[in-house]
């Protein structure tokens, strides 16, 4: 039996609106960092568990945006990079961007995996760093952008009508010639692992691996308060935007996994995964070498493995 519901509290805020981007020639591919100035908050009480459909609590639920507007990253030109195609997909009555592995001739049907970048923006070496792991080991691959992001129609609303793209996106992807529309998995990184954790449990896939997600993303808007569109002081906001409330609905295998020098989520990934196991469901904490950044080639390779 789930335990009763309480609401989540939302501590003081400690920080503004992350402003720095890893340097797109200093890594394999940029993402927004945040201040390691700040002092480390006090531990959250225990986020609630508040059920195991969250595409019922979707349905019954619109988030109100207190400021609109694009996301808060600039990002790329949407001009595809090397090794791969940019297409165009519905979502909500706009099209967005996506970049696809191209088509080629095939025999027989191939595994596809929606990949979701971090930060909020894509960047040409996104590609690279994420999804072209996967197209070398025989996946298709389609990274979407979303809403907002890259001068794109929309508002940006952190994370939940995001989740609405990232399911559009995934039906492209599944009509894309040569994917196996019953082997379509999802993997992301940071915001992009948020992301997949939400796609988890409101779509259909095969298996989700989340790198460096935040299950719990009181622990998120604590650092980047200035990030978010909508009410902080709302719990209902932050709870439909955090995994953790609802993982024991998870609608496929799940995987969660961070670096050994970011163990800032890990207890909140303990706690997503105690609840899908207790629910039935196959869910995983991994820990693999690396900070952030350092910990994505370790945290793909064990999505690679968990997908096979």
């Amino acid at each position: 039996m789930n335990p009763v519901p309480v609401p989540m509290e939302f501590p003081p805020v400690l920080l503004s609106r992350r402003t720095v981007l890893a340097a797109i020639a200093a890594a394999p591919f940029a993402t927004r960092a945040g201040s390691a100035a700040a002092p480390e908050p006090a531990p959250l009480p225990e986020a609630p568990l508040l059920g195991n459909d969250y595409r019922a609590a979707r349905a019954g639920f619109r988030t109100r945006l207190v400021r609109r507007g694009p996301a808060p990253d600039g990002g790329d030109a949407l001009g595809a990079p090397d090794g791969a195609e940019a297409l165009r997909y519905p979502s909500g009555g706009r099209e967005l961007v996506a970049w696809a592995s191209p088509v080629e001739g095939a025999s027989s049907l191939k595994p596809a995996v929606l990949v979701l970048h971090g930060g909020n923006a894509i960047w040409h070496g996104h590609w690279g760093g994420l999804a072209a792991p996967f197209v070398a080991a025989g996946f298709h691959a389609l990274m979407p952008t979303m809403r907002g992001e890259n001068g794109q129609p929309g508002d940006f609303s952190a994370f939940y009508d995001e989740t609405d793209d990232v399911l559009a996106a995934a039906q492209a992807l599944r009509a894309r010639p040569g994917v196996d529309p019953a082997r379509v998995f999802v993997c992301g990184h940071s915001v992009g692992g948020t992301l997949t954790l939400l796609a988890a449990l409101a779509g259909d896939f095969a298996g989700a691996a989340a790198l460096s997600p935040s299950p719990d993303t009181r622990l998120f808007f604590q650092r980047f308060a200035a990030d978010a569109p909508f009410d902080l002081s709302d719990p209902r906001e932050v709870e439909m935007r955090s995994a953790v409330c609802f993982a024991s609905g998870f609608r496929c295998p799940v995987l969660m996994s961070h670096g050994d020098r970011e163990t800032r989520s890990a207890r909140a990934i303990d706690l997503a995964v105690a609840r899908a196991r207790a629910a039935g469901g196959r869910a995983e904490h991994r820990t693999v070498p690396g900070d952030h950044m350092g910990s994505i080639p370790a945290g793909i390779r064990e999505a690679l493995a968990a997908f096979a």
